[in-house]
């Protein structure tokens, strides 16, 4: 019984150390697991930053071609360097130039069995096409970001102005003001740009004044700058903040409620154009298809009445319908 209980104290004593062994060591091996797994991750996700350490010491003789890009870039919020831009945009246009110069002649010569010179000449077409698409998309799209931001800072304007001017009326400093924006509940694109003023105060030490002139210089929107601006003249001149913001408060309250008005208008008008463009003018179409469908005529060359009526009802709706969402969204408000 005495050997049995000893042999036992040993097992327990030769697991435990076992355990404080491997500890130490599964933590550590989890710990760099998990470093490079992050490291991946960062590699995969930031794709730019592949791109110009590829090819960001040779875009000297591209960036002149890209000049107004550097602004659009900083007004639209994206977190990428210009030449990382440029040079992640270079990388995209070769490599899908290559890949329609390549997929379009093995298109026409497997599917449609086009002679290889022919498909050859398509494929080169296709190829500056596909390139043209991709310059005109990277470049329109920091455009397309920066007049999203425009929409969504005048639409939040009327109510954060007045959320600020509580703060103000209380008594909190202009500092403490964007720190409580920059930590709101909701949401909203303005706290991405108090976060923008909070950074360049505490972290890179800018006094508020010169942080609110950087922001100013950064955003897209009119209105959002005008009110920074009173915002610094009124720090500047020892004048009444609260009132300040609440006579910008109203002004912006009575410009939400004319645009809405507007948008009214404007929504009536579409609302007919769907009615007219995607609700009786395809029903129109689909019978006058099936009517010609049955009587076996009115084929336009290689497009017969069947083809016509499923390109109709597949595509074409579906597009049109997806381009109407488009554009409401583009004119519709968010608050």
């Amino acid at each position: 019984m005495k050997n049995n209980k000893a042999l036992e104290k040993i097992k327990t004593v030769y697991n435990r150390l076992k355990m404080m062994l491997k500890l130490p060591l599964t933590k550590s091996s989890r710990l760099k697991s998990e470093k490079t797994q992050e490291k991946r991750k960062l590699e995969f996700k930031e794709v730019h930053f592949i791109a110009y350490r590829l090819i960001g010491e040779k875009t000297g003789r591209v960036l002149p071609l890209f000049r107004d890009l550097d602004t659009n870039l900083q007004k639209s919020g994206l977190k990428i360097n210009f030449k990382a831009y440029v040079s992640l945009t270079v990388i995209a246009t070769i490599l899908t130039s290559f890949v329609a110069l390549v997929f379009v002649p093995c298109l026409l010569i497997s599917v449609f069995h086009v002679p290889l010179l022919p498909s050859i000449i398509f494929g080169i077409g296709g190829s500056l096409f596909a390139s043209g698409f991709s310059i005109i998309g990277f470049y329109v799209y920091p455009i397309h970001r920066a007049d999203k931001l425009r929409r969504e800072l005048e639409d939040e304007l009327p109510f954060t102005t007045g959320y600020m001017t509580v703060l103000a009326s209380a008594g909190v400093s202009p500092e403490k003001i964007f720190y409580s924006l920059s930590n709101l509940s909701v949401p909203l694109s303005i706290s991405q740009e108090a976060k923008n003023v909070v950074r360049d105060v505490n972290l890179f030490g800018l006094d508020i004044i010169s942080a609110l002139e950087d922001a100013s210089k950064r955003t897209p929107s009119e209105r959002f700058r005008e009110m920074l601006e009173g915002f610094i003249s009124t720090i500047h001149s020892g004048g009444n903040l609260a009132a300040y913001l609440r006579e910008r408060s109203r002004q912006y309250m009575k410009l939400k409620r004319i645009s809405l008005r507007k948008f009214s208008d404007t929504l009536s008008i579409l609302s007919e154009f769907y009615v007219a463009l995607l609700v009786t003018g395809p029903l129109l179409l689909v019978i006058m298809l099936a009517v010609m469908a049955m009587l076996g005529g009115g084929s336009l060359g290689i497009l017969s009445p069947d083809l016509l009526l499923a390109l109709l009802t597949y595509l074409g709706i579906p597009l049109a319908s997806i381009m109407f969402l488009i554009v409401l969204d583009a004119v519709s408000p968010k608050w």
